[in-house]
């Protein structure tokens, strides 16, 4: 999985053998959104609540595996993109930790599967603070990136650390590619 954030909620996500992008409408003026586009097997919109998307309940909702299948040939390798919240996107593919986006202020329901997810939290201080907090309080997951300014991601640190457990905390750089 390689997530590569250019602000605000545009990135782009190389997983399970596709490319996706996030809100490339809302991409800053120096990218090219062309070539932000390019080669992408999907892209979406998360900020503004995509209804084209899915709506799943999170709680319940389970990762697929490959180990219970004997037959390669019967494996669903289709990355699934699916909404779990407002602003808040679940990516789920064969072989790799889901992938969660939350952009909004409110966290959404989480399920034992958040112990192995990689969590990217978008926007403010007080929001990746608020719901990174209700998010490490019920889960232990892969890695929780932080996707916002300098000021944001010097709070949500100085807050989160306290309740980290374990768990891999990383701020992402604007057009810098994070491989987890």
């Amino acid at each position: 999985m390689k997530l590569t954030w250019f602000a605000g909620t545009t990135v782009r996500i190389h997983i399970g053998g596709q490319i996706l992008v996030a809100d490339a409408d809302g991409a800053p003026g120096f990218i090219d959104k062309r070539e932000l586009l390019s080669g992408a097997d999907r892209s979406f919109s998360f900020a503004a609540d995509d209804q084209g998307l899915p709506l799943i309940d999170p709680a319940k909702w389970r990762t697929r595996t490959s180990s219970k299948i004997l037959d390669d040939s019967l494996i669903d390798e289709t990355v699934r993109v699916q909404r779990i919240g407002a602003s808040a996107i679940l990516i789920d593919a064969v072989g790799e930790p889901p992938l969660v986006l939350i952009g909004g202020d409110d966290a959404p329901r989480f399920g034992r599967w958040a112990d192995n997810a990689v969590v990217t939290l978008f926007g403010d201080g007080e929001a990746i603070v608020a719901i990174g907090t209700v998010l490490l309080d019920i889960a232990r997951p892969k890695l929780i990136a932080l996707a916002a300014d300098e000021q944001a991601i010097d709070l949500a640190i100085d807050e989160l650390r306290e309740h980290l457990d374990g768990a891999a905390l990383v701020s992402l750089e604007p057009a810098l590619a994070l491989e987890v």
